[in-house]
Formats: C-alpha cells, structure tokens, sequence
C-alpha cells in the first residue's frame, strides 16, 4: 500500500489542482479582456491581435534597403557623386560634345558685335576653317562660348557646339565694347575666370580670338612637343621661342590641364582686383616678367610668327604659316575688312600651279588696321 501511495502522491488532493485550473484560467481570460478592449468597454479581436503584432508598412523597391555584404563606407571615402553629378552641367556636356580623344577642345568668344552685320567675324573665322589647309576636320572640336543671346542663338543656327556664359553684373548684349572700357575689361576677366574653370575639369585646349584665320590645322606645330605647359603666341617674335622677352598676345595659346597650369590660372585672376584698369593680357606680362611661369615649374613657349602670324607681324612664310591674328587694330570693322584680304590672298595662293608664282607670294597691305589707329574708336 505505501508503494502505491508513492506512485501516486498527487491523487491525495483531486479538488485543489481543479481549483488552482479554474484561477489559472480565470486570471487569464480577464487579461486577453484587458488587451481587448475599446473606450465604451466593449471586446475587439483586432486589438487583441495588434497588441502582439505590430503592422510594418511594405518598402517600395526605392525604399527597400540594400544587401550588401560590404561596410557601409564613410563619407571620406565615398566616391564623390555629388561632384561628378555638380560637373555634368552645361558646360561639361558642351565640352564633352567638342573634346578630342585626348580631351583638348578649341574655344573661342563670340559676341553679339562679332555675328551681326553683312559679313560678321564669326562667317570669316569659319570660312577659313572651309579654306584652310586639314583645316575642316578641326571645327567639329570648335567652341563657341557666347557672351550674349544674340552670339548663342547664332551659335545654334550654324549647329556648332555652343555654350551660352552666364555672368553677373555685366551686361554685354550693347554689341561692341569700347577697347580698354570697363565693360571690355570686365569681359576679358570673365574668359580668364571660365578658362580657369575649363582648366580644372581636366580639359586642354587651344584658345583662339575670333579675329584669327586657320589657314592650316597648327596641332602638328603645337604637339611636338609634349611636356610644354603652355604655348603662347607674339606679337613680334623676338627669334628665341624660350625667351620671356617676347610680347605675348594672348588671343591665341595652347594650354594643358595640370596643377601648375591651374595655379597659374589662379594667380593670374588673383591679380584682377589688383590691377584696375588693366586687361588681363598686361597682368599675365607682369606676372611672367617677375619670374611667375619659372616659380610655379611651367614650361612655356613662344610662339614663332612665322606659323603664328598677325598683323603687327607677318608671317615671313605662307607655305609655313597656321594661323593669321588682326592684331594691332583697333575696330571691328576694319578687322573685318583686313581679313577679307588675307582670305582673298590666301585663295590666289591656293591657285598657284606654278613654284616661281609661290615665292612671290606678298600679303596684302593691313591698310584699314593701320587707318584705324588715327580714329577715336578704339573697338576690340
């Protein structure tokens, strides 16, 4: 019997375990009535179950986060998207669009003075392109920055590769600025200010003045040499190409994007606030004059006018010569007219068959540039 009572010690008390149920059971139901219910005392089954089971909205794929397997990385080491996106702007898309394979881009400045009229600058910059020497290729890497909305329209209609420069403060839809007036000034700081920017976008390029005729494609002349930082054209060549006694002129240059050049740049336009009343052109004199290009470890050159003529020097050569600047003028009107003759000149050279005929060859007299100087309209 006692082994019997082992076995089955709880049998000693059937109506305590049934009673200690019934609490259990009890206590438990008036809590799930507790979790259940509203403000007017009534039972929800929803509230029950959001009680345990707290609803997550659904992540559109957008908003999904991503599996990665790797460290988020931090800011530092991020790439810069921000700044490739900020880059991509207009003038990134118009400089894409114009560069070379090796990311050089040929840009000239146009105003409304230089494509009205019955025969603007920019119809006989572009016609020389037509006439000249391997020149035509050059033209698809050609761009046109306008300073004005009457230059960029123009831009458009002729479907060359244009970018309209925005500045503020400076109004230059007046047409023709007075040489060496405020507004004149204020437009060459802005180009050094843009060129500055082109440079630090990693692009190259040859900057030509719109009143200069490719006769021939110069790039054979200019990558001779590949460790040049900058080749500048003169107006007059002193006959060394290393000399910083040379009158540089820089409506016709070929720069390469490096932190020396940059520097260059930076200082250059530094030197604006400091130099009222000076173009942009002079500031660059003095700076190389006191030892800036051999400071910041430039190697320059000076470009000989024989390829790289203009009407304060001819070329000595036209079966040499690239390009021809109407320098030493003082209007618009009598560039235009200068150039017309040396397009003309250009023409009867071209048709010479015989070798005598070629040797004889003369320019024109720059007679309207030189008349221009005894006017009061001083004119880029």
């Amino acid at each position: 019997m006692k082994a019997r009572q082992q076995e089955m010690p709880g049998d000693q008390h059937p109506k305590a375990r049934v009673l200690l149920g019934l609490w259990i059971f009890s206590i438990f139901t008036l809590f799930i009535i507790y979790l259940g219910s509203n403000e007017d005392g009534s039972v929800s089954i929803t509230n029950i179950t959001h009680k345990f089971y707290r609803y997550k909205p659904l992540l559109l794929p957008s908003e999904a986060p991503s599996l990665s397997l790797s460290p988020t990385p931090s800011p530092s080491s991020m790439p810069n998207t921000q700044k490739k996106t900020h880059c991509r702007d207009e003038l990134e898309e118009a400089l894409a669009g114009a560069s070379t394979e090796t990311n050089t881009v040929i840009i000239t400045v146009a105003n409304k003075a230089y494509t009205e009229g019955d025969k603007p600058m920019l119809d006989i910059f572009l016609d020389a392109f037509w006439l000249g020497e391997d020149t035509r290729p050059l033209k698809e890497h050609l761009l046109i920055v306008a300073v004005d909305q009457t230059a960029y329209e123009r831009c458009l209609f002729l479907k060359l590769h244009c970018y309209k420069l925005q500045t503020e403060g400076v109004e230059f839809d007046g047409g023709e600025k007075l040489f060496m007036s405020e507004d004149f000034i204020n437009m060459m700081w802005r180009r050094t200010l843009f060129l500055g920017d082109v440079l630090k976008r990693g692009y190259n390029f040859i900057f030509t003045d719109m009143d200069i005729l490719w006769l021939r494609n110069p790039f054979p002349q200019l990558t001779i040499d590949k460790s040049l930082d900058l080749q500048i054209s003169v107006d007059r060549f002193n006959g060394d190409q290393w000399s910083d006694n040379n009158p540089i002129n820089t409506g016709f240059y070929m720069i390469r994007s490096n932190n020396n050049t940059i520097a260059l740049y930076d200082e250059w336009y530094a030197e604006k606030d400091k130099s009222a009343g000076k173009k942009e052109q002079d500031v660059l004199y003095d700076l190389m004059r006191n030892g800036a290009f051999t400071r910041l470890g430039l190697r320059v050159r000076f470009l000989d006018t024989m390829f790289f003529s203009g009407f304060c020097q001819n070329s000595r050569d036209v079966m040499e010569v690239s390009t021809v600047h109407a320098n030493c003028c003082r209007s618009i009107k009598a560039k235009v007219t200068d150039l017309m003759k040396v397009l003309h000149d250009w023409k009867k050279f071209k048709a010479y068959t015989d070798d005598d005929d070629m040797w004889e060859f003369q320019w024109s007299d720059h007679t309207a540039c030189r008349d221009s100087w005894n006017t009061d309209a001083m004119t880029l």
